[in-house]
């Protein structure tokens, strides 16, 4: 896996908190912390998607965000655990990691438009 995949893959780290962060910030550190996990997560994405296919960076991206998010949900706030919903994350990751395991990895020069 190359540099830019695991910059896709740190920003849909950081997607998680900031989403988590819009529902759950309620004082100025709180929000604060959301808008530099956001910074983070979209210029990873951005960088990324300069060198690699962007459709798959930005479904990657919003793949694992979904992921991790709904995950975090369940084991940290206390949303209801059902068997459909991890089912339907697991159905989610699998279509991801297909997409990325399909798409080439030719890697776009600088100044290439």
């Amino acid at each position: 896996m190359n540099k830019d995949w695991i910059k896709v893959f740190i920003a849909a780290f950081f997607e998680v908190f900031w989403v988590i962060g819009l529902k759950h910030a309620h004082d100025f550190w709180a929000w604060a912390g959301t808008l530099v996990a956001i910074g983070i997560s979209f210029y990873l994405m951005i960088m990324a998607g300069r060198k690699l296919p962007v459709g798959t960076v930005y479904a990657v991206f919003v793949g694992l965000g979904t992921a991790g998010t709904t995950l975090s949900e369940i084991l940290f706030f206390g949303e209801p655990f059902r068997i459909e919903k991890v089912l339907l994350i697991l159905l989610l990751l699998a279509g991801v990691i297909g997409l990325k395991l399909v798409t080439t990895n030719k890697v776009q020069e600088e100044g290439d438009s």
